[in-house]
């Protein structure tokens, strides 16, 4: 068998956090490594928890002790007390920042959004929280689209979960990303929770590459996260990298196996699938809102992409539909 590729997700410890998050993804994670190992495949999940210590940041508990390297996947618990103000965030948002700004992605459960927030890593993009806290995070952060209705919004490399307990909820999305669709379901049968609802998001959703170590072209994917839908065009991408255009394309499909109008299709169609499963909204307004002033354009891409219409997706994967 092949070496066994370690994915580390890293849990992080702040005063007051809800330990039952951290310890019920610890044993999740655990879970789906058992289940990994019976299918014979090759990736695992390096479980971690991080702390503030007195030389900084690190690591209070690993599955994979004395091993090197730094969390692909940071998450963030809620807590039973009011969310984090920006003080009480400040001694983590530093970090929040630098670790997504060398390819992690960040997520969050419950009113752990707030500290994501006060990182400024939502800025532009959609969120959700705790339905009982989405008043007060629409007021703190105004350029953050709140969709408290939504249990998870996956925006590429940051993820934010609603209620208290939808760590289950994030962590079956996590193992999807790191051991895949089949480990996912086991291990959602093994925990006693229902999938159904959630799996189809689970399959639809594009997860980008993040981890490539290439500084000016993921400045370029955390801008597209938050612009996916404004008006693309390649040489001002390459401006933004501070490169070349061939040499910027070069680096982009090098670092994310897509070329620009490739990459920047699949986040459009990855968030109409999301609108189309949760949302009323036409099939119209959702081409308009994700980048397509042609809905008839829209939905020859989608089509290509998904191997169904956009109405045929809707009646099989729409929350209605479930």
């Amino acid at each position: 068998m092949d070496a066994l590729r370690h994915t580390e997700i890293g849990l992080l410890l702040y005063p007051g956090c809800a330990m039952a998050s951290v310890h019920g993804l610890t044993d999740a994670f655990q879970v789906a490594n058992d289940y990994a190992r019976q299918h014979g495949g090759a990736d695992r999940i390096r479980t971690s928890h991080w702390r503030v210590g007195e030389a900084g940041f690190e690591r209070s508990y690993d599955s994979d002790p004395g091993a090197s390297g730094q969390p692909e996947y940071i998450v963030i618990p809620g807590r039973l007390a009011d969310p984090l103000t920006a003080a009480e965030a400040a001694d983590f948002t530093g970090w929040l920042r630098q670790r997504h700004d060398t390819g992690a992605t960040i997520a969050s459960i419950c009113g752990g959004a707030f500290m994501l927030g006060h990182a400024g890593l939502l800025s532009g993009r959609r969120a959700t929280t705790h339905w009982l806290y989405a008043e007060a995070f629409g007021a703190a952060f105004p350029d953050v689209e709140v969709t408290a209705g939504d249990i998870i919004v996956e925006d590429g490399d940051i993820i934010t979960a609603g209620g208290m307990l939808a760590w289950t909820d994030l962590g079956l999305r996590l193992v999807h990303r790191v051991l895949g669709p089949t480990v996912m379901a086991d291990t959602a049968k093994f925990l006693l929770v229902d999938p159904a609802g959630r799996e189809q998001r689970h399959y639809s959703t594009f997860a980008p590459r993040l981890s490539h170590g290439d500084d000016a072209v993921l400045r370029v994917q955390h801008w597209l996260q938050a612009h996916r839908s404004e008006e693309i065009n390649v040489p001002d991408l390459a401006e933004r990298a501070g490169l070349e255009t061939r040499t910027f394309l070069r680096r982009f499909q090098k670092a994310t196996g897509l070329r620009p109008t490739e990459y920047v299709q699949a986040l459009r169609i990855a968030l109409a699938r999301e609108r189309l499963e949760f949302s009323r909204d036409t099939v119209e307004r959702i081409a308009w809102n994700v980048g397509y002033k042609d809905p008839s354009a829209f939905r020859r891409v989608f089509l290509k992409v998904t191997g169904l219409s956009a109405s045929a997706y809707r009646d099989r994967f729409g929350a209605a539909a479930a």
